[in-house]
């Protein structure tokens, strides 16, 4: 599970990538909104942890931003502010919890577990419509068109797997190696296996955003 960390006092970001990272989270740690925006683009992540008061865009108004494309990455305020109106607007925004300071570190690590028991549907949720009657099974990685299945390959359930959780985000290739290799792999591979998913797909399900990466059309 790849994590986003958002946090602009050096000390505590620190320590809570240092935590993440010993119960097995792949973290990346940002201390400016504007930054932390931009990795969300062009990486692949299971869950957002956000300081709200942070130099360049507030937490706040990054995920107000990321909602905006329809993306349902789950994510954690962390804040010392205490007004209800600013836990209203929180969750008005689409947060899944808040977290205040301080904190113990083992309620940190609590509510991240939980909030990643979300990341994707569960139970009769799992079925995923999408665009020209196609539907996705998150729970078994399967794929059907008009209630027929689709045969895929393992790379090819991974990488559509990936699409499915930013539907209607372009997924550039980084993301796509990162996700489904997480080490190098020589970009014509990547090509090859994208190609190789679309054939079985119609045209128009995936596009390519030249010179940027690809979409999954709902």
């Amino acid at each position: 599970m790849k994590i986003l960390l958002l946090e602009d006092e050096y000390a505590l970001r620190i320590t809570i990538k240092e935590l993440l990272e010993d119960n097995g989270y792949v973290v990346d740690d940002y201390s400016n909104g504007d930054e932390a925006f931009d990795a969300v683009y062009y990486n692949s992540y299971d869950l957002l942890l956000l300081d709200v008061n942070v130099p360049g865009m507030s937490g706040f108004e990054l995920l107000e931003e990321i909602r905006k494309s329809d993306s349902q990455i789950p994510a954690i305020f962390i804040t010392s502010f205490t007004e209800i109106d600013n836990l209203e607007k929180g969750y008005n925004v689409g947060c899944c919890d808040y977290i205040k300071k301080p904190f113990d570190l083992v309620e940190l690590r609590v509510r991240v577990a939980t909030a990643l028991k979300n990341v994707m549907p569960q139970s009769t949720n799992d079925i995923i419509l999408l665009a020209l009657g196609y539907e996705y099974d998150a729970k078994n990685f399967s794929l059907k068109h008009n209630e027929q299945d689709i045969q895929l390959s393992k790379t090819e359930k991974m990488i559509l797997d990936l699409f499915v959780k930013h539907k209607n985000q372009v997924v550039s290739p980084d993301m796509i190696r990162d996700y489904v290799w997480d080490d190098y792999v020589d970009p014509a591979n990547i090509r090859v296996q994208i190609n190789n998913l679309r054939k079985k797909l119609d045209k128009n399900l995936i596009v390519n955003i030249r010179g940027v990466g690809y979409k999954l059309e709902t």
